[in-house]
């Protein structure tokens, strides 16, 4: 997948996804200076936050989600993001 097709399942910035692929913070692969996604590897990097379990199938079948889009974002994001004290920042609700 490219950074502009995962930005777009994600909902977030393209920029985010290069800044947390620099980072070793999302699975990702560099291809000739190119950035590039696994879908599989995303699905489990999901599940590792508890976003996915198993038997969905989140990022390859869309008709059925049972958390929005915007939840399993705020989730990831809560994850990777940290305050400037080094402690997770807890801004949003679970």
């Amino acid at each position: 997948m490219t950074v502009k097709e995962l930005a777009q399942e994600l909902r977030i910035k393209p920029a985010t996804l290069y800044a947390w692929a620099s980072q070793d913070k999302i699975p990702s692969l560099k291809i000739h200076g190119v950035v590039r996604f696994e879908r599989g590897k995303i699905v489990e990097w999901l599940r590792g936050f508890g976003l996915v379990r198993p038997s969905e199938r989140v990022l390859i079948d869309k008709r059925k989600p049972e958390e929005s889009v915007e939840t399993l974002i705020a989730r990831a994001k809560r994850s990777v993001y940290s305050s400037r004290r080094g402690n997770q920042t807890n801004s949003e609700p679970m």
